[in-house]
């Protein structure tokens, strides 16, 4: 069916509950979704698509039929669109895959027997612990069972390195007991592999106990190196434990999600929590998302389909779309009441933010940003109300000395940092004097016609996330008539400094917001500021020097504002004009043998 075919039976549906399913040309189920009212979320989707993500356009595209059901209520369609997507898996509804398999730890056989975490159980004489379903979880207790015990976690193979080289840096530390340097006879390494074994089978209570009972062994039959070294795991132990506590909270059970939203790619992140102690870890990366309440309704719904555990307490970063619908939804799965909370403060608030920053810095190694940048432009993005965080940054800042030699200088911070192949420097052409205002509006006037006449190569053809201006609101009012009037969205705000020329808020079209207090923010726009004026004013330093140097030499009989330059652009320097002889400054063109005869009398010969 076409289009208009389509919106034609889409508009013949009824205003009631439902869910719609819609299908390619091969009958093959592409997308399932649920509508308060069929018709006017159906009929959406075929017409103008000014308003769709990428995603759906590329699935409208690929539409040839739909088929509805219709529902009594809203919460009955959802319970239905959950059941059907489960059933089909449709293409355009899964946005979390399920990769979570078992987990093992395996221990291997031989001299020196290995302790490593792994997916699969394979048919190799090995012990394996598990299975687990937390990679997270397999992941630390290897990590800090290799540190209580000391033993190597390195690409080392024993026997074949024993006592063969110098120890890593884990052995320097302390945290390796060096095999490789022969620190450890084989017989106490194998024991240390025992113990090690025993401390994942038996957890760490038990643990201590036996250690406590060998330690007081070792001490009376007089071994204090033994019991030494025994005390020093019972206190690595305990310490876990302690660690453990700092990433806890006083409930029985919840699980944490928190969504990252950038221009191209969107990290949604959970940590979940059990008997108070973090129990687990996940995140996926997933396409960039166009509304963030409605991507974490479909993320947790979708979220707690692939597991098969529904805590008491659910904790989000952010708002939900029918957020009431999806408690009552997850409500009934889990046979029990629940609640959706959103911290406001306190440690629940940490946990949140510690979940933010985890999506922030997977987000971050993904598209090869510091997560502390990635947090910044996420803050300040939230700060200044933009609907994602501002990843492609312009900053401009008009110098001249009294209104002389005005230039401008453009600068691009790129995922929050410098992008000096973008900058650009404008010499000011519409008039002359001191009118930072008005040199603001020419400036960003040429910026968009470039943008609008340059090719693809050019870096004026990107659309900026945002503009920073330096100064206050008078350039922001400056400026936001040339972007309407030229159809363009996009956000001006406007950088205040104070009496000491310090950053100290940023203005907009009707006030200021004060970034004093929010750290990140602060850095991040202070040297924004600081870059795009030292640019500026370094341009604006040359073309001063350029026009000084011009002016001296027009004071030459016979050379006019055309030969300095063509002087300057030879020898680049007034220095080198100085030095030139009579044949040499001939040599530049336009210059005259006698031009060259007047130029080297005026700055060789006493008056």
């Amino acid at each position: 069916m076409t289009e208009k075919e389509l919106r034609k039976k889409a508009m013949a549906l009824p205003l009631t509950p439902g869910v719609y399913i819609m299908k390619n040309k091969d009958k093959k189920i592409i997308y399932i979704g649920k509508a308060k009212a069929l018709k006017n979320r159906v009929s959406s989707y075929f017409g103008s698509h000014s308003n769709h993500s990428t995603k759906v356009i590329r699935m409208v595209e690929n539409v040839d039929n739909f088929d509805y059901i219709l529902c009594d209520t809203e919460f009955e369609a959802l319970v239905l669109e959950c059941s059907l997507i489960k059933q089909h898996m449709p293409k355009y509804n899964i946005l979390l895959k399920d990769d979570k398999g078992y987990n093992y730890i395996k221990v291997t056989k031989g001299e020196f027997p290995r302790i490593s975490e792994c997916y699969r159980m394979d048919d190799d004489n090995a012990e394996y612990i598990g299975p687990f379903i937390s990679t997270f979880s397999v992941k630390r207790a290897v990590e800090e069972t290799l540190k209580i015990f000391k033993l190597p976690s390195c690409n080392k193979k024993f026997p074949r390195d024993y006592g063969k080289s110098r120890p890593c840096l884990n052995g320097f530390m302390g945290l390796c007991s060096a095999p490789c340097n022969a620190r450890i006879s084989k017989e106490e390494y194998v024991q240390n592999v025992t113990d090690a074994v025993a401390f994942l089978k038996g957890g760490s209570a038990k643990a201590i106990k036996e250690m406590q009972a060998k330690m007081e062994q070792y001490s009376d039959e007089l071994e204090f190196e033994k019991a030494a070294k025994m005390r020093d795991r019972i206190r690595a132990v305990k310490n876990l434990d302690e660690k453990q506590k700092v990433v806890s909270i006083n409930v029985p059970e919840e699980d944490v999600f928190a969504l990252v939203n950038s221009n191209k790619k969107a990290c949604f992140d959970v940590i979940r929590f059990k008997n108070g102690r973090l129990t687990d870890s996940e995140h996926w990366l997933i396409d960039s998302v166009d509304n963030s309440a409605e991507a974490r309704f479909e993320l947790i719904e979708r979220y707690y389909s692939m597991r098969d555990y529904i805590p008491s307490r659910i904790a989000v970063d952010g708002e939900i779309a029918d957020e009431e619908l999806l408690h009552d939804y997850l409500e009934h799965v889990r046979g029990k009441k629940l609640e959706i909370v959103h911290p406001q403060k306190g440690e629940h608030l940490k946990i949140v933010n510690m979940c933010i920053k985890n999506a922030n810095e997977h987000l971050a190694q993904n598209q090869g940003r510091l997560g502390k940048e990635m947090a910044a432009l996420e803050e300040l993005g939230n700060l200044l109300g933009l609907p994602k965080p501002p990843e492609y940054i312009e900053s401009y800042d008009i110098s001249h000395t009294f209104g002389a030699d005005n230039v401008a200088g453009m600068i691009v911070f790129h995922n929050g940092r410098p992008m000096k192949k973008a900058y650009k420097r404008f010499s000011i052409k519409g008039f002359d004097g001191q009118n930072d205002v008005g040199s603001m509006n020419e400036v960003l006037t040429r910026r968009f016609n470039h943008y609008y006449e340059d090719g693809e190569d050019s870096t004026f053809s990107i659309l900026p996330d945002l503009i920073l201006l330096d100064g206050g609101e008078p350039q922001v009012n400056a400026v936001l008539p040339v972007i309407r009037s030229m159809n363009l969205y996009v956000p001006v705000f406007g950088m205040v400094k104070d009496n000491k020329h310090r950053t100290r808020a940023i203005a907009y079209d009707g006030g200021e917001i004060t970034i004093n207090s929010h750290r990140a923010v602060f850095t991040l726009v202070s040297n924004i500021q600081e870059e795009v004026h030292r640019f500026a004013i370094t341009y604006h330093h040359k073309k001063h020097e350029k026009s000084s140097f011009s002016s001296g030499l027009l004071k030459i009989e016979g050379i006019g504002e055309k030969k300095a330059k063509a002087l300057l652009k030879h020898f680049k320097t007034v220095g080198a004009i100085k030095k030139a002889g009579v044949e040499e400054l001939a040599a530049v063109p336009s210059i005259t043998k006698k031009n060259a005869e007047d130029i080297y009398n005026y700055y060789n010969c006493e008056n």
